[in-house]
Formats: structure tokens, sequence, C-alpha cells
């Protein structure tokens, strides 16, 4: 693949307020913090929005409630309201959200072989700390 491939030098992005990179237009749509991690759990099935809360922890709930809607909005998120109190909604992947598969497995698999075995080399084994400790004390 070339750089040709990524970029379309023959319409420029900022007289009509498209993106010419394809990169760059995936990334507007998938690149914000969270939106990777919430598709990711939606794969398994429909969730709700307490689901999808409790398995992202760190996301406060304004934050979850904009990614869901910026999601919705472009179409990757189906959003279902059941007229019930207390309210229940419900969010689905749809067929664009689901096409993300492969992508984010990809993105999951590389993370397991590449960053993962780094950081982990990184860390201490406890067994170090212990000497670490043991010899601090004599």
């Amino acid at each position: 693949m070339s750089a040709d491939d990524l970029t379309d030098s023959s319409e420029d992005p900022s007289k009509n307020g498209s993106v010419a990179c394809p990169v760059t237009a995936a990334l507007e749509l998938i690149g914000a913090k969270w939106k990777v991690l919430i598709v990711h759990h939606l794969f398994s099935g429909t969730k709700r929005f307490g689901e999808l809360q409790k398995l992202l922890p760190g996301i406060t709930q304004k934050m979850l409630a904009m990614r869901l809607r910026e999601l919705e909005k472009d179409q990757m998120v189906e959003r279902k309201v059941y007229p019930v109190v207390p309210p229940k909604v419900e969010y689905t992947l749809t067929e664009k959200g689901e096409s993300l598969e492969l992508l984010i497995e990809q993105v999951r698999n590389w993370g397991a072989d590449i960053v993962a075995p780094k950081i982990s080399k990184k860390l201490k084994k406890p067994k170090e700390l212990i000497k670490k400790n043991k010899n601090k004390k004599t």
C-alpha cells in the first residue's frame, strides 16, 4: 500500500468540508476515547447503559452517554427505548458497527502480541521485588 492509497490529493478537504484521507475519515468515526471499547463490548450482543458502564471502568456516565450518541449519529449503534418505568434503553451494533469486528480483533491481537509483552517486561516480577525488599532489611 502506498501513501497515494491513503490520501487523495485531488480533493481539498478544507474547501468542501469532507475528509480526503480514508484513515482520517475512519478515525473521525471511531478514534475518540472509549468508542472502540464500546463497540468491542457490543460485539457480544445488545447491552443496556448500566451494563456498558460496568464493562468500562473509568468512564463517566456523561462520557458514555456522549460517545453512545456519537456512535448512534454515525449509524454505528442503534438505540432502542422501551416505554416502561424505570426507563429501559438498549444499544445494539448496526451492520456498519459490526463491520469493525475484524479490525478491532486485529487491534486486540496486535496489543496481545506486541504491546502487552513489552509492558510486562517493564514490570518487576514478584520474586525480584521480594529479593529487593530482603536486601534492604539486611
